[in-house]
């Protein structure tokens, strides 16, 4: 087993590059073709999700299959390689699978122990069984996978730490509230009809709202959807569907809307939701200078400047904005020209003020230059212009949201300009990211890790015993030679044998044949499936000399057969 994994996540990169980097479903199917194509790699698959791109493979060298991955996954998102490449990470073998397995049961989620990841694992891998890059390793793990997450929701309580997405967003919509409180009686948009606005509709139906309107570029599976929601929900609440072009007008009725779709472009623009929000309100949108976040940071207390490096300096310190250098310029900002010529003889080295030159430092011309122009701004303005940074000031609350917008798509569906737009509270990808950063994990993930760490070990044991085993089939028929070989020797030496004492004798001679096998195949099949058990395949071809053309043909035929069964039953692992 040869597992490799090359990929970025929200734990990795931040939204902006996972958002460039996304892949739709044609670039997928390119990009798993060309990843098979590829020397390195026998087989492939991909997993897309909203927060993660991952390429599996299965690679005959490492470092050849790291390159190689590396500059696919470039190529086909359309991030070059030098600015995508700090955000990669790499798993190899176990690691690989351990990755896996942590993933489908939830601990690498955005919101940890969510459990809409084992969807995505299972359309990842419908979609390389569909193409045909999935070979017997990638079948068993994802399957395998599949099984683990299920296990690790069914036999903890992982699901009481972790949620859906949807979930998620919603109860920051509701900042932090009681989400059926919140929800109930607004008017709900959905944008897009896959599966996690099938989920988003779903919830917000469950939490009470009077009205789900859904909306698809393909009307007839909003029709289908919103058909669902009416039938198999809760009677009270109505469903409808609309076309694409209906959103604007739709927008303006709806209290909260929600967007996930497949486009590569923007589905609301912040002219759009201003539009809405006037539509509703009947006043304009207005555009706050800077979005919560930025006013948060703004309004966080300044560090105190270092002291190193401050030994005298002419500068008077204890006027000094908190939080900036005495070398920059908010240090010289509001100096008269005398002040301002000490303070830039000190700042360069110079001889004006007694202090050591420090090596590698600009020589007296380029300071006598530095300074006269300073002196000389100084001189025709009177000072500096004063650049200090203005005092924190308390953030003035804004009004409270007539509009609710949760985007779960990514690429982004609705324009981050809308941050800043009064009566607007938009929640998304990398709101979600700050959010859940700081969310509390239950204890039962320590239980779901124990079972990832024994589901990757009995994968690994599995792995390296069916690696050894087309080696005892082909050991098994070369025996079967030699006595096939034996027998028709002895019909030349005993022509009169008749057919009762030669099936007699050929039973006798395969007996003996394989009670001498049978103990040495069952001992190097256990060994080999401990860690450390792939050479003993190599030695048991060495010790009875077989074909290595055999071997592989035996191991051609098991994966031939392995992946003909695996897609025919592609049902719910």
């Amino acid at each position: 087993m040869s597992l490799l994994v090359v990929g970025l996540s929200h734990r990795s990169a931040p939204v902006s590059v996972l958002e460039r980097a996304s892949l739709n479903a044609e670039a997928q199917n390119k990009l798993l073709h060309d990843t098979v194509a590829a020397e390195p790699a026998a087989e492939a698959a991909v997993l897309a999700t909203c927060n993660r791109i991952e390429l599996y493979a299965d690679v005959d060298k490492f470092h050849a299959g790291v390159a190689e991955l590396s500059t696919l996954l470039a190529r086909h998102s359309g991030v070059g390689l030098e600015e995508l490449t700090p955000y990669l990470y790499v798993h190899y073998e176990d690691r690989a699978v351990h990755h896996l397995f942590s993933v489908a049961c939830g601990l690498d989620s955005m919101v940890v122990g969510e459990g809409q990841i084992l969807g995505q694992i299972k359309d990842s891998l419908a979609r390389a069984q569909e193409q045909h890059t999935a070979g017997r390793l990638l079948n068993d793990l994802f399957q395998q996978a599949l099984r683990v997450g299920k296990r690790g929701h069914s036999e903890t309580g992982i699901d009481r730490a972790g949620q859906s997405l949807v979930t998620f967003g919603l109860e920051q919509l509701a900042a932090g509230g009681d989400v059926a409180g919140w929800a109930r009686g607004k008017k709900a948009l959905v944008i897009g009809a896959g599966s996690m606005s099938s989920l988003a509709a779903a919830t917000l139906a469950r939490a009470g709202v009077a009205e789900v309107v859904i909306a698809n570029r393909t009307f007839e599976r909003a029709e289908r959807l919103a058909q669902i929601l009416t039938e198999g929900g809760d009677p009270q609440v109505a469903a409808r569907a609309v076309p694409m072009d209906a959103v604007p007008a739709e927008l303006t009725r709806a209290d909260v809307a929600v967007s996930c779709t497949g486009a590569t472009g923007l589905v609301l623009t912040a002219d759009a939701v201003a539009a809405a929000v006037e539509g509703r309100t009947g006043r304009p949108a207005a555009v706050e200078e800077d979005d919560d976040r930025t006013r948060a940071a703004k309004a966080r207390p300044q560090q105190p400047p270092a002291a190193a490096g401050d030994e005298n300096c002419p500068l008077d310190l204890s006027a000094v904005q908190p939080g900036f250098s005495v070398m920059g310029e908010a240090a010289v900002a509001g100096m008269d020209a005398a002040t301002l010529e000490q303070h830039a003889a000190w700042v360069a080295g110079g001889t004006a003020v007694d202090r050591p030159r420090e090596t590698g430092r600009r020589s007296p011309e380029a300071d006598a230059e530095l300074i006269g122009a300073l002196a000389a701004t100084a001189a025709s303005a009177g000072r500096i212009p004063e650049a200090r940074r203005p005092e924190p000031v308390a953030v003035v609350p804004r009004p409270q949201p007539v509009l609710f917008l949760l985007d779960l798509a990514m690429p982004r569906d609705i324009d981050a300009a809308v941050h800043r737009l009064s009566g607007v509270r938009l929640v998304d990808i990398e709101s979600l990211a700050e959010a859940s950063a700081d969310a509390p994990m239950a204890a039962d993930v320590d239980q779901v890790r124990r079972i990832v760490a024994d589901e990757v070990a009995a994968f690994g044991a599995a792995q390296r015993a069916a690696h050894i085993t087309p080696t005892v089939v082909a050991l098994r028929s070369m025996a079967a030679d030699v006595v096939a070989g034996e027998m028709a020797r002895l019909e030349g030496r005993l022509p009169g044998l008749d057919d009762k004492h030669r099936a007699e004798i050929t039973q006798t001679v395969k007996r003996v044949v394989d009670k001498l096998l049978h103990a040495p195949t069952v001992r190097v099949k256990q060994l080999a499936a401990e860690p450390g058990g792939a050479g003993y395949a190599d030695a048991l071809r060495t010790l009875f000399d077989l074909d290595p053309e055999t071997v592989a043909a035996v191991s051609r035929a098991e994966g031939g057969r392995n992946t003909e069964n695996n897609g025919k039953n592609r049902g719910p692992a």
